[in-house]
């Protein structure tokens, strides 16, 4: 099954990634809504307010054009899950996943289900993806700091597009809660949201 996700002229549901493993992919529980309505009022999406939860495994993946993943801690693909997303991406979809600090380990050695015949690449700061509607000329933005790496994005492409987003060590989705959750500064989470919506935007219009 294939799904279109160009521009932003009706109305469609993005959602969280349910995973198996251990891991919490309920974290965050605000961050993705708030998203939401920041694109809808800064950039013109039309995404519905409340973000769904999805399967890895479930056919219902295909209802969602953009799929945001987090965590902290295991991450586990079966491969009839990994098979399904793997569909799902090369059909038109888009997954962003953002580590949470602790999942990265995981993931890197499950990523490889999902694309065994591809290398997962790390996006320099000259791609779109950085670029607009909110310019990051560095690249990927750091908004918590934990121990002092550099932030890095890393993706999968098939025929130019990217279609799966690994941030780590920028915990964007942290910077989206709402503001009492992690007391950051307006301007943090201005950039992290601003982040968000470039990954929104890229992935609505490529």
């Amino acid at each position: 099954m294939a799904l279109a996700c160009t521009g932003f002229g009706q109305a469609q549901e993005v959602a969280v990634l349910k995973y198996r493993g251990g891991g919490d992919w309920y974290a965050n529980p605000t961050a993705l809504p708030n998203l939401i309505r920041f694109c809808n009022a800064e950039i013109g999406t039309h995404l519905e307010t409340a973000a769904g939860t999805v399967a890895a495994d479930s056919p219902d993946i295909f209802r969602f054009p953009f799929l945001h993943m987090t965590g902290h801690g295991n991450v586990l693909f079966s491969e009839q899950e990994a098979a399904n997303i793997r569909t799902y991406l090369l059909g038109g979809g888009f997954l962003h996943i953002d580590d949470n600090y602790g999942m990265a380990e995981y993931l890197l050695e499950e990523l490889p289900k999902i694309f065994p015949d591809k290398q997962l690449q790390e996006i320099g700061a000259d791609h779109p993806i950085f670029k607009e509607p909110y310019d990051f000329p560095e690249g990927l933005p750091k908004i918590h700091e934990h121990d002092g790496k550099r932030p890095q994005a890393f993706g999968y492409f098939h025929q130019g597009r990217l279609v799966l987003l690994f941030t780590v060590e920028a915990d964007l989705g942290d910077g989206w809660e709402e503001p009492e959750v992690h007391n950051d500064p307006e301007e943090v989470r201005q950039k992290a949201l601003q982040m968000g919506a470039n990954i929104v935007n890229y992935a609505f219009k490529n």
